[in-house]
């Protein structure tokens, strides 16, 4: 049955891929990706799923058809269809998470490896990486280590000068994936050496073919390959250093604004599959004589979940929007990156669970995409150290972004077929404080709803509590109070670019207001979390209180919303068997 509203068409459906792409390769790509696992079917996929395989057929599969080299090959390096183009590469990332996070996965770390070799400068590695991608190599970030995770001012791993130009490396990292099968390892680390050693930082090019690269093993148990690696006096030279000094520092942290901005996408792709496969059994389940479905709570937990997974998508996609667009004086992408990571991935555990309630013991099963989804979901938070790091990073922008305001140029939507060359340019990477944006306020004054206009006055009392009640110095070396914060303020850019997109894509208003209703309830959930911190003052439990609030309802909205927008997805996808 077909939805009658146009909305469902944001969510990805591999039986009609109705996305517009701006060129034909792009357009083959997806489809052939997508060919590639309904052929190989549902059952082989949990197959190997459950025996822990490595995916050597969806490797070769990318090497036959050039994928990696397409989408990840910048402009000038390869053939002329391949360029660097974030809006087609968070569809590929939404369509390898939608068939299972480990092919999403060998990707993912494939470019966070090629992301510091991009940033380079060593004209002579990238000619090499270009080369190795058309061959269908896959690459690795060397970055954490077993003691610091990716606390990378205590790197160990030390490159140490051992002649004119020469250097060997010592060291171990950690939970490096694709390490094992890697054509370059991008490995991070410091210079080093007694009488020689600067303790400047350092991005080199590793071979783990090399007879000095121990491969200790794997650290997970699942089909990826998350390896533990030793470097034992390799041999380096200048030829295969990619950046030395505050260089090398920046381009660790470009490359992770640049790579792990697909935690989103892999989650949105999760979750959407985990949709499809969760209405269909429910609404073609009867339980007491009638359909699951007719049940009022299982129906609120569907348009929850649907109003959740809309808002992550409206949400990721307008934040790739900023990415493309981004300059050395419009760098609000900074901001909504690290919200892609953290506010959409945990996004992405609450629509599981919503879903999960709703049908019950079935998410169990072996033979349901879904029994790996409920265990996948919960990576994708914790793949970027947790949900804190990014909260402690967005709360840096708060003071710019609720009291200075300015006006700046609107931002398109970036759908176009454009090489990101901004991406590999990034610059230093601080400043974060002067960086300024676009007044919220306008947003959502632009919406005649009720549950914006509601969410609206949390905001400002939330605002009012910043600029009368701010945090005092305790409280903000107070990281745990900083959190509940942090929760609310994600919540102001969340609902900001929701509704940015909301308008580009046409979203009907019933649904924009129903995913409002969420919002309001979360809003009220974080504030009652701000009110309950151990390190809360008087004042602002106050203001605290007079946040929460309940969401205007409307039988018809919601009713609405249930008839044509969710329930019509029941039989819209089943995974080729």
């Amino acid at each position: 049955m077909a939805a009658t509203s146009t909305t469902p068409t944001i969510l990805l459906n591999p039986r009609n891929l109705g996305q517009r792409y701006p060129d034909a390769r792009s357009a083959e790509v997806m489809r052939k990706t997508v060919e590639f696992f309904e052929t190989k079917g549902k059952a082989r996929l949990k197959a190997d799923y459950h025996a822990r395989a490595w995916y050597a057929d969806f490797l070769d599969f990318v090497r036959h058809e050039g994928i990696f080299a397409t989408i990840s090959t910048p402009a000038g390096y390869g053939a002329p269809d391949a360029r660097w183009d974030t809006w087609r590469i968070c569809g590929f990332a939404e369509i390898l998470g939608f068939y299972g996070l480990q092919y999403w996965y060998t990707w993912q770390v494939t470019v966070l490896g090629l992301g510091p070799i991009w940033m380079s400068r060593n004209e002579e590695v990238k000619q090499r990486t270009a080369r190795l991608l058309a061959e269908g190599g896959i690459f690795a970030f060397g970055l954490s280590e077993r003691e610091h995770g990716a606390d990378i001012y205590s790197t160990e791993m030390t490159l140490t000068p051992v002649g004119e130009g020469r250097y060997v490396a010592n060291g171990r990292k950690y939970y490096i994936g694709n390490g094992n099968a890697a054509a370059i390892v991008s490995t991070f680390g410091k210079l080093g050496g007694r009488g020689t050693g600067t303790g400047d930082y350092v991005f080199f090019a590793v071979d783990p073919r090399h007879e000095r690269y121990e491969l200790v093993k794997n650290v997970v148990a699942s089909q990826n390959f998350v390896s533990e690696y030793t470097l034992h006096d390799y041999p380096i030279t200048e030829g295969d250093i990619l950046a030395k000094g505050q260089e090398a520092w920046d381009d660790a942290l470009n490359t992770v604004n640049v790579g792990k901005f697909n935690l989103g996408w892999a989650t949105i792709g999760i979750c959407t599959h985990a949709f499809y496969e969760a209405i269909h059994h429910a609404a073609n389940r009867k339980l007491y004589g009638m359909h699951v479905t007719d049940m009022s709570h299982v129906r609120r937990m569907f348009v929850d979940a649907y109003a959740r997974l809309v808002a992550m998508k409206l949400f990721a996609l307008r934040a790739a929007d900023y990415m493309r667009s981004a300059s050395p004086r419009d760098r609000r992408y900074l901001l909504y990156n690290p919200m892609v990571k953290m506010k959409v991935t945990t996004q992405g555990e609450d629509v599981i669970d919503l879903l999960w309630d709703a049908i019950a013991a079935k998410g169990f099963e072996k033979d349901t995409y879904f029994e790996q989804a409920a265990v996948d979901i919960r990576a994708l938070p914790k793949l970027e150290g947790t949900v804190h790091v990014n909260i402690a990073l967005i709360v840096k922008f708060m003071p710019g972004f609720f009291f200075a305001p300015e006006e700046l140029p609107d931002v398109p939507r970036r759908d176009d077929a454009a090489n990101d060359d901004f991406l590999f340019a990034q610059g230093p990477a601080r400043g974060l404080g002067s960086i300024r944006f676009h007044d919220y306020r306008k947003s959502l004054a632009a919406w005649d709803l009720p549950n914006v206009a509601l969410l609206a006055e949390q905001i400002e009392v939330f605002r009012e509590l910043l600029a009368t009640a701010p945090p005092d110095e305790a409280q903000r070396k107070d990281v745990d109070f900083l959190l509940a914060g942090g929760e609310l303020f994600a919540l102001v850019v969340y609902a900001q670019l929701i509704l940015e997109n909301a308008r580009i894509y046409g979203v009907d208003p019933a649904l924009v207001d129903q995913i409002f209703d969420v919002l309001v309830r979360d809003f009220s959930r974080h504030a009652v979390e701000l009110h309950g911190r151990r390190a809360s003052n008087e004042r602002q439990m106050a203001l605290a209180l007079r946040m929460i609030r309940k969401p205007v309802e409307d039988a018809a909205r919601y009713d609405r919303v249930w008839q044509e927008m969710v329930l019509p997805l029941r039989d819209a996808y089943e995974m080729n068997p």
